[in-house]
């Protein structure tokens, strides 16, 4: 198993940790092998943001995605630029309150998640939206497990918020489970 994962969006939307999260569940309690790397746009808010993840049950011999098996995109902006590289049949999902215009005519599995209505509505923290995406991930594609997932949460997430953050993975898994039904 080798996924490639983009988690795209702008800065502020928490998608270096997300990156970071993931690669710490596969590496550190599945016992699998990743690479994360990331880049930002020059503005520390707003600019682009990109974190990218390779996870393996092998070695990994090339650290970069150029065709990612998943595209996470939490802006329009992130969708625009990065949609042309996801690869036929992949999985592409999108934040459906940022991303309004899609492809036409595209050959990928698509799936909408309303997270930053849910983390504002339900949490009244929109920067949950990240953790609902992450907890919708791992339950539709098992690229880790949800117990490595919420681990990983737990050690890399501010201090005190390791709650609020893990119940919105929870509420992401569950969003997974009705689309996977």
């Amino acid at each position: 198993m080798k996924k490639e994962i983009r988690i795209a969006g702008f800065g502020g939307q928490g998608v270096v940790l997300s990156g970071v999260i993931l690669g710490k569940a596969a590496v550190l309690y599945d016992r699998k092998r990743a690479i994360q790397t990331q880049s930002y746009g020059a503005e520390a808010r707003g600019g682009g943001a990109r974190s990218e993840i390779v996870i393996s049950d092998e070695d990994i011999d090339y650290p970069k995605v150029i065709n990612p098996d998943i595209l996470v995109a939490m802006s329009q902006q992130a969708l625009d630029k990065y949609v042309k590289d996801l690869k036929p049949k992949g999985i592409l999902i999108v934040d459906s309150e940022l991303v309004k215009d899609l492809p036409e005519d595209y050959i990928f599995s698509l799936y909408r998640v309303p997270a930053s209505q849910i983390a504002s509505n339900e949490f009244g923290r929109i920067i949950v939206a990240n953790m609902i995406m992450l907890g919708f991930l791992v339950s539709l594609t098992e690229v880790v497990s949800l117990k490595a997932l919420k681990n990983s949460v737990r050690e890399s997430v501010p201090k005190g918020t390791e709650e609020m953050n893990i119940k919105a993975v929870e509420r992401g898994r569950k969003i997974g489970e009705v689309v996977i039904k």
